[in-house]
């Protein structure tokens, strides 16, 4: 398995983000669709993001299509949508798998940290400003709730 920060991912316009340049961050990883019942989760991530952002806390949105087809359409759609409705300003990546033969190598290591299958989308992982994946939680786990586990690991608790 690579280390984390070895990966190299694809963002929106297509074009390669090494993880490296997130080294230094804490990062809430989340694997997201625009058709979802969990899709109203944006707001609460959003609001998350501005209020940690400039203490070293990033969102890496990764749209996944595994789930009863949940984010349909191009990036360009995904992008538009996920803007133009929740405000989303953290970055957005190109749309992946998170299971199967085609898992996003991200996702790979993710999973190897904090074992068990991806069953839905809005799966979150909380990694630490060194690459340790510290927490995984659930789709149902709102951003309200992790909010204490960010500032712990941004050492603002």
């Amino acid at each position: 398995m690579a280390d984390f920060y070895d990966l190299v991912v694809k963002d929106a316009d297509d074009k390669d983000v090494a993880i490296a340049d997130y080294r230094g961050k804490v990062l809430l990883i989340v694997n997201t669709a625009t058709h979802c019942g969990y899709t109203p989760q944006y707001t609460g991530l959003q609001k998350l993001y501005e209020t940690y952002r400039d203490k070293g806390f990033e969102i890496l949105d990764f749209p996944c299509n595994q789930f009863l087809g949940q984010a349909p359409g191009d990036m360009k759609e995904i992008v538009d949508f996920v803007t133009g409705t929740y405000g989303v300003t953290f970055k957005i990546f190109k749309k992946i798998a998170v299971r199967g033969k085609d898992t996003e190598p991200v996702f790979k290591f993710l999973r190897s940290k904090k074992k068990g299958s991806i069953k839905w989308n809005f799966t979150k992982f909380l990694v630490s400003r060194d690459g340790e994946v510290l927490e995984r939680y659930e789709p149902n786990a709102t951003p309200e709730q992790l909010e204490p586990a960010v500032r712990a690991a941004l050492g603002d608790a």
